[in-house]
C-alpha cells in the first residue's frame, strides 16, 4: 500500500527514476486516472500501483520533448537547476526559481 498524499508540487521539476527523462508537473491526480489501454500497456513486472499519485509532466529527454503521466514511486527531485526545454513550459510556468517553476496566474484553476 502507498502513501496516497502528494509528494510533488506543481512547476517541480522532477526525474523518472529508472528512464532517461525529466520534466515539470503541470497536473497531478491524487490516484491513476488514465486509460486501461495505457495501464495493460506497462509490462506487469514494473506495473506500478494505481493507489499513489501520479504526474502529469512536460517531459523532455535527448531526443524530444512530450507529455509524461509518471507514479509518484517512479519520480525524484531533479537538484540538477538546469531549466526544462519543453516548449509547453514558457505557456504554463514563468521563471524557475530554486527547482520550480512558478505558475502563471492565470494557468492556476
Amino acid at each position: 500500500m502507498f502513501e496516497k498524499s502528494v509528494k510533488f508540487q506543481l512547476g517541480q521539476v522532477v526525474r523518472h527514476k529508472m528512464f532517461a527523462f525529466r520534466g515539470v508537473i503541470f497536473d497531478v491526480d491524487p490516484e491513476f486516472a488514465n486509460s486501461e489501454a495505457w495501464w495493460e500497456s506497462i509490462p506487469e513486472d514494473v506495473r506500478p500501483s494505481r493507489d499513489q499519485p501520479f504526474y502529469h509532466l512536460l517531459a523532455e529527454n535527448e531526443q524530444s520533448s512530450y507529455v509524461a503521466y509518471v507514479s509518484q514511486q517512479n519520480l525524484e527531485i531533479d537538484d540538477s537547476g538546469d531549466p526544462v526545454n519543453h516548449p509547453e513550459v514558457s505557456v504554463m510556468f514563468s521563471k524557475l526559481t530554486d527547482g520550480r517553476y512558478l505558475p502563471k496566474p492565470e494557468k492556476l484553476h
